[in-house]
């Protein structure tokens, strides 16, 4: 059942399902916390994190804020979590279909009944090369983007992570396991986003 909360953002909905919020100080701890929850049957779609700046900046303003300021703030922008392991599968597909594609359009211009194999595939280094290159900075823009999110979320007093649970036993669980990672000011509430 979805129930309007007092918030400041006309377009907040939050749903009357309680959740379990806490503060990691570490990408490190988030993580181990993160996997532990999704081996003790908690979904993907269970588990949020705080919006990037750019959300925040859209949703609450310039204003500076803390963590602790928005752990219970209902208009606080959510994120999925992303795992080293896909930003490095995503790093890996820009980096290769660059390569592919500077490569494709080589070997489509040496396509000739008069070219030969040296060429055809000098044609590919050449073409694959360069492209290969520009992958490269892309993906590591990407990887980037990806720790600076983390050391920014920090820098403001941790990253927060909130869990949604559907039973006591549930929250129980989340509460246990947030805490063992080293999870701060852990607590639940009664409604989430």
């Amino acid at each position: 059942m979805t129930t309007k909360l007092q918030t400041s953002h006309p377009d907040t909905t939050v749903i009357d399902l309680p959740e379990a919020v806490g503060v990691f100080g570490s990408y490190d701890t988030l993580r181990a916390a993160l996997y532990d929850l999704r081996m003790h049957g908690f979904s993907r779609y269970d588990l949020s994190l705080l919006g990037d700046r750019k959300a925040l900046k859209e949703k609450l303003g310039a204003a500076y804020w803390r963590a602790e300021d928005l752990e219970d703030d209902p208009d606080a922008p959510r994120a999925a979590f992303v795992s080293e392991e896909a930003i490095g599968e995503y790093e890996g597909a820009i980096v290769g279909g660059f390569f592919y594609l500077g490569s494709y359009i080589a070997m489509a211009a040496m396509l000739t009944p008069a070219s030969t194999l040296a060429a055809s595939i000098a044609a590919i280094s050449v073409g694959g090369g360069p492209a290969a290159v520009l992958g490269i900075l892309l993906a590591r823009r990407v990887g980037r983007h990806h720790k600076d999110y983390y050391a920014d979320q920090i820098e403001n007093g941790g990253i927060l992570l909130w869990v949604r649970t559907v039973d006591e036993d549930k929250e129980a669980l989340a509460v246990k396991i947030l805490k063992g990672h080293s999870g701060r000011d852990v607590h639940v509430h009664a409604w989430s986003q």
